[in-house]
């Protein structure tokens, strides 16, 4: 017998990810395999392909070439690279992880992410690439950003995880150097797309309700593991100091203002097509400008991963 899906995989009734990444609390053993075939993959993603607004093609403005066309093609394809990085982390985790509760949900996690580069891929589809196009497209557009960004973070991440055999570490740099980078920026995109391609903001939707459970349930393996061996915490918290100094040298910033200005021309061009829209409370999208998204997308992500620092026992003070 069903049951009622839980708020945090529910399409309608799940927070943002702003929100959920810092109040959610989840854990491994409540975020299972039947949980996951249950109520992501039976229910979530069935809910979102009966969705009305995955039928919906995207604006004409996205369909011929321009600015604005460009800013989602170059932001889809970095994000596809992205997620087919971070599945094949979590394969490093699977094989590492010290329970089965562990196991099951990494496992799920690495489905999760390979499901996200598919969404992200095919979406470019209905962009108007053609299918024999995309993956030279995304190597145009994305590549070169990807290795200036994504890769030193992988060999980070791989050199904890395979070269330590650090598990708590691997998960560490997973919850809080990339999901809770990246995912307040997911957010933005989520909210920016939304009047322009309603089906995009949708496969965003639909990965940020996944972020949400990953950083909740990844954040409470080490905030356990923390408790139970508190010798652990100043090593984890150099960990994260490290990561962090990686990420300062990384030309994120300039990826992101680029994208933002590019997405800015389109704005400008075609404003009087989406109107009063309100990128967030209060604030019409045609009123911000690339300066202001970027630093809010910047202090979302330092207060999320604040959060989710404090959740874990590895912020200064935490006990």
């Amino acid at each position: 017998m069903t049951t009622a899906a839980p708020s945090e995989v529910d399409l309608d009734s799940a927070p943002g990810v702003l929100e959920g990444a810092r109040t959610i609390e989840l854990t491994a053993e409540q975020c299972d395999l039947p949980y996951w075939l249950e109520h992501v993959a039976g229910g979530m993603l069935r809910t979102l392909r009966e969705d009305d607004r995955y039928d919906l093609a995207p604006t004409r403005t996205l369909l011929t070439p321009g600015a604005l066309r460009e800013a989602l093609v170059t932001e889809f394809s970095f994000r596809h690279l992205a997620e087919e990085k971070a599945a094949r982390a979590l394969g490093e985790l699977v094989a590492r992880a010290p329970d089965t509760a562990s196991l099951e949900f990494f496992s799920t996690q690495l489905v999760d992410e390979a499901r996200h580069a598919r969404a992200f891929r095919e979406h470019l589809l209905r962009l108007g690439i053609d299918g024999p196009d995309v993956a030279a497209t995304i190597e145009r557009v994305a590549r070169a950003d990807s290795e200036a960004i994504l890769d030193p973070l992988e060999r980070f991440a791989l050199d904890v995880v395979r070269g330590e055999g650090d598990f708590y570490g691997g998960v560490v740099t997973l919850t809080v150097l990339v999901e809770g980078v990246l995912a307040p920026a997911a957010e933005l995109s989520e909210r920016k797309w939304r009047p322009w391609d309603p089906a995009a903001a949708l496969v965003e939707r639909a990965a940020n309700i996944d972020e949400i459970r990953h950083l909740a349930v990844g954040s409470a393996i080490v905030r356990r593991h923390v408790a139970d061996n508190p010798a652990e915490r100043k090593r984890l918290a150099e960990l994260v100091a490290t990561g962090r100094a990686l990420w300062e040298g990384l030309p994120m910033v300039d990826m992101l203002l680029r994208r933002e200005l590019l997405f800015q021309e389109g704005l400008s061009e075609h404003a009087a097509l989406i109107g009063d829209y309100e990128v967030w409370p209060g604030r019409r999208l045609v009123d911000t400008d690339p300066q202001e998204r970027l630093e809010t997308a910047q202090r979302w992500s330092h207060e999320t991963q604040q959060a989710r620092l404090k959740y874990m026992l590895l912020a200064d003070g935490s006990r």
